[in-house]
């Protein structure tokens, strides 16, 4: 079983009933079960000329899961949830409906996932610029670290958090930790609730 990190974006529509049917969605794919969450953020919106001001703001947040799908077959069912939510992609960072990425992937011994394929890098390249993406995996994991480029804390503090919490509950109930525990952890830790439910779509935007 892997542990993924994935993002979640909208700028169109009602943003955050979008992202809390989607966190849902997410839960309800078989082979996966959350973990940790975050709470949404929002933020400017990106596109290929740098950040658009004239752009509808995004809503932003991050879930962990375990999963016993491959990178794949995970990008396959985020897809299809993207679809549902009527996402079209003619536009190369554009407006979206709903935007699911994979940012980082961890089999169940703490080995890093490294994907290369011709539809999905891990981690992705871009995770380390992205506040949009830093400070809501903060938020639901404070001790996790991107792959190849360090502590998510560090990551965040260099590229300054422009985003902005939004008041309301995180995307999934918070059952355990997110992070991994270490050997020397693992014998102290007290025993957790391993079963998550996702917090139902409510109205956010």
């Amino acid at each position: 079983m892997s542990r993924a990190v994935i993002a979640l974006g909208a700028n169109l529509g009602d943003r955050g009933s979008t992202l809390r049917a989607a966190a849902a969605a997410v839960a309800a794919v078989p082979g996966v079960r959350p973990v940790a969450s975050s709470h949404e953020v929002e933020s400017v919106a990106v596109t290929l000329d740098g950040p658009d001001t004239a752009k509808p703001r995004y809503r932003n947040a991050v879930v962990v899961v375990d999963t016993d799908l491959g990178p794949q077959e995970l990008l396959d069912a985020l897809h299809a949830i993207e679809d549902a939510h009527g996402r079209t992609r003619e536009v190369r960072w554009g407006d979206r409906t709903l935007d699911l990425d994979v940012v980082a992937l961890q089999d169940d011994d703490g080995t890093d996932v490294l994907v290369d394929t011709a539809t999905l890098t891990v981690p992705h390249p871009r995770a380390r610029e992205r506040a949009f993406v830093l400070a809501p995996w903060h938020d639901a994991d404070p001790a996790a670290v991107l792959p190849g480029a360090g502590p998510v804390a560090d990551l965040l503090a260099a590229v300054g958090d422009d985003t902005e919490r939004v008041d309301e509950p995180r995307l999934f109930d918070e059952p355990t930790r997110a992070s991994r525990p270490t050997d020397a952890t693992a014998d102290a830790a007290a025993p957790t609730d391993a079963t998550a439910h996702a917090t139902p779509p409510g109205a956010a935007s």
